[in-house]
């Protein structure tokens, strides 16, 4: 029993670790799989190079077989004609023998390498292909580019095109020449019962995964038999749901998704991938499309005027908001200057608070100020009060000494006149001809000629000293009065 649970244990152990190798070997590391994925790659190319050069070898090895064979066979049949010739000379040789065995043996011998050179198929890039058996008919799988073996004779490669393909309807611009390669347009009806022409262009590639259903149950080639067909349907059951304008303006990307959609599913079936479908170009009715031409005319003038009124809808309206932001901005300003008056007259509130005291102080300041501007100027008033007494009483004094002192100089200068003239009068007593000498000295710059009689007793002598004399003292009298 114990052994039992034993083997229990390891086993599952086992299946554990099987499960955990499975699962890591699902998700690989990115790297290590691309390095896995490279290193597949560069060995199954490998094989597909070595495949190939064994084809080319055997095929040239039979070749060669073959044409030594019949190297030896012409070498032998010529030593042969050339014997006949010299016996018919009348010579004589040893028969030739002809090697028709060895030349047979290496001829079936090549059919060997040059069969198995025939079985080497090479599928090449962008194709696919299926094996088709002459007595089972097309085997199941897919052959994928590169070298595979096959049985010669009895089993064939049916090889099929697995790039992107185009189905195109209308005309199609080359983009290597640039002009339009013309197809005839697939027309269809509308609900109208008009017909439309359309552009179409169906990009589509063949399943790989089912080629063989396709070689063994379609008819080939599918891009000719089955796509033309199976798009043709697809449009013609699509377009009669809708109108001409459906088709063409309003609703046409929904009748070509509905399209593709259809087209999509019934190729799916059939092996066939859809990858696009489009709708490049529509041709209407010549009297539909000049009818649609005046109507688009019609509309567009409609639109015009419509855009316009819009536009002018909109002024109105850009005009009434930018009245209203005016407003708006106005009443804004107002309550902004509203708040700023408040605010100041808070501030005003606030800052008298503090300004009161120091208003009170700078008033007190300036009441003691003006206090100390009186007493200074009541000082001043009574400093220049005493100063013009003390001016005016010197001013009465020094009058005072001046009038002393010019009086005493008048008296000094009567004294001294007085005793001039006594001693002048002595003199002129004593020589009276002075008397003539001062006169003429006095009155030199007026001088005149006078003539008086002999008899006159000094008259005229008498005349000039009074005269003198009062001039004398009235120019004393005129010096004293400035002084």
């Amino acid at each position: 029993m114990v052994q039992f649970d034993k083997e229990a244990s390891q086993t599952r152990d086992f299946f554990v670790a099987r499960e955990l190798t499975t699962i890591r070997a699902a998700r690989p590391d990115p790297s290590l799989r691309k390095k896995a994925l490279a290193q597949d790659d560069k060995t199954s190319v490998q094989k597909e190079v070595g495949m190939l050069f064994l084809k080319h070898v055997l095929l040239w090895g039979g070749i060669a077989m073959i044409a030594t064979a019949a190297g030896i066979l012409l070498y032998d049949l010529r030593r042969e004609w050339q014997y006949r010739s010299a016996t018919a000379a009348g010579g004589t040789a040893a028969a030739p023998h002809v090697r028709w065995r060895t030349s047979l043996a290496l001829a079936l011998l090549a059919w060997g390498p040059m069969l198995l050179a025939i079985g080497i198929v090479v599928v090449p890039s962008g194709m696919a292909g299926v094996l088709v058996s002459q007595t089972q008919g097309t085997l199941p799988g897919t052959l994928y580019p590169g070298a595979h073996l096959v049985v010669p004779f009895a089993e064939t490669v049916a090889l099929f095109d697995t790039r992107d393909q185009l189905f195109t309807t209308g005309a199609l611009e080359d983009g290597s020449t640039g002009q339009a390669k013309k197809f005839e347009p697939l027309n269809v009806q509308a609900k109208e019962g008009l017909t439309l022409g359309l552009a179409i262009t169906v990009r589509y590639r063949l399943d790989p995964k089912r080629l063989d259903y396709i070689q063994g149950n379609l008819p080939l080639p599918v891009e000719r038999e089955i796509v033309p067909a199976v798009v043709a349907s697809a449009w013609r059951e699509l377009v009669p749901n809708y109108t001409v304008r459906d088709v063409f303006a309003t609703k046409r990307e929904e009748v070509r998704k509905r399209a593709s959609g259809a087209i999509t599913q019934k190729l799916a079936v059939d092996g066939i991938i859809v990858k696009e479908v489009m709708l490049r170009d529509i041709q209407l009715p010549p009297e539909y499309a000049k009818g649609l031409e005046t109507l688009l005319l019609k509309e567009q003038e409609n639109d015009q005027m419509g855009v316009q009124t819009e536009i002018q809808q909109k002024q109105v309206r850009i005009s009434e908001l930018e009245a209203e932001a005016v407003k708006a901005q106005q009443v804004k300003q107002a309550e902004g200057q509203a708040q700023v008056r408040v605010l100041q007259a808070k501030a005003e509130a606030d800052a008298m608070q503090y300004t009161l005291p120091l208003k009170q102080k700078q008033i007190e300041q300036s009441k003691l100020e003006a206090e100390a501007r009186k007493e200074a100027t009541v000082k001043n008033a009574e400093a220049e009060a005493e100063a013009k007494v003390i001016d005016s009483k010197a001013e009465t004094e020094r009058r005072k000494l001046l009038a002393t002192a010019e009086a005493d100089r008048i008296r000094v200068t009567a004294a001294a006149d007085a005793e001039r003239m006594e001693k002048e009068g002595v003199i002129l007593k004593q020589n009276p001809l002075l008397i003539n000498k001062i006169v003429a000295e006095r009155l030199s710059d007026k001088l005149q000629i006078m003539m008086v009689p002999a008899d006159g007793k000094f008259f005229f002598a008498n005349d000039v000293l009074r005269s003198m004399n009062m001039a004398n003292r009235g120019s004393q009298a005129e010096e004293a009065e400035p002084k």
